[in-house]
């Protein structure tokens, strides 16, 4: 969960980040909203590579778990 909350948090800082700058070249309105994004998104795609993977990891464990005791469930209940 550590891993999702920090990318999310970097996502967003590196996102205001360009709009800060963009806004400072003169860049306005949606025209703003739209580069920065795109801009944020290619930044991010390769400064937060390992934490991505780290959190697709955490993510992929969480939901095998959570699988795992659904399983657990249905053969109790067909058991029964």
């Amino acid at each position: 969960m550590r891993a999702t909350f920090s990318y999310t948090v970097l996502r967003l800082a590196i996102f205001a980040a360009v709009v800060l700058i963009l806004a400072l070249a003169g860049v306005h309105g949606f025209l703003l909203l739209l580069v920065a994004a795109a801009v944020s998104a290619l930044i991010s795609l390769v400064a937060l590579s390992r934490l991505r993977s780290s959190m697709s990891a955490s993510l992929t464990k969480r939901i095998t778990r959570f699988r795992e005791r659904l399983d657990e469930g249905t053969r109790a209940e067909d058991s029964d």
